[in-house]
């Protein structure tokens, strides 16, 4: 699986045995984030699905994204849900902008046990 590289965001892919690791670097400042986003993500979700595994969304070293990529992520979660595919984001709680921004998704955390939202 390819890395993404989209103007200053980079998005770099670990496969490791049951996970696609997708480790977000830069930053996220794009006005449509979800036209780079969308596409790449399908991807990663089919390839998950098709094999077994699950996503984990890194955000660690992700200096800064905007309200539109919250946008794109909400939708990266709906459609990985649709797929079957367990989808975790891992942020730094640390971090007050990370903190606030991931919080606002835990209202998409389910019993189904497909969507999860960790701090480190």
């Amino acid at each position: 699986m390819e890395s993404l590289v989209a103007g200053d965001l980079q998005v770099e892919i670990v496969e490791q045995p049951n996970v696609f690791r997708c480790n977000w670097k830069g930053r996220s400042t794009a006005r449509r984030p979800s036209d780079e986003l969308k596409p790449y993500f399908e991807k990663v979700l089919a390839a998950a699905a098709e094999q077994s595994r699950s996503v984990e969304m890194h955000f660690e070293e992700l200096g800064h994204f905007n309200s539109s990529t919250i946008g794109a992520l909400i939708v990266v979660i709906q459609d990985a849900r649709r797929k079957k595919v367990k989808l975790s984001l891992v942020y730094d709680s640390k971090l007050k902008w990370q903190r606030l921004s991931f919080e606002a998704l835990r209202m998409f955390e389910k019993s189904d046990g497909l969507f999860e939202l960790r701090s480190v």
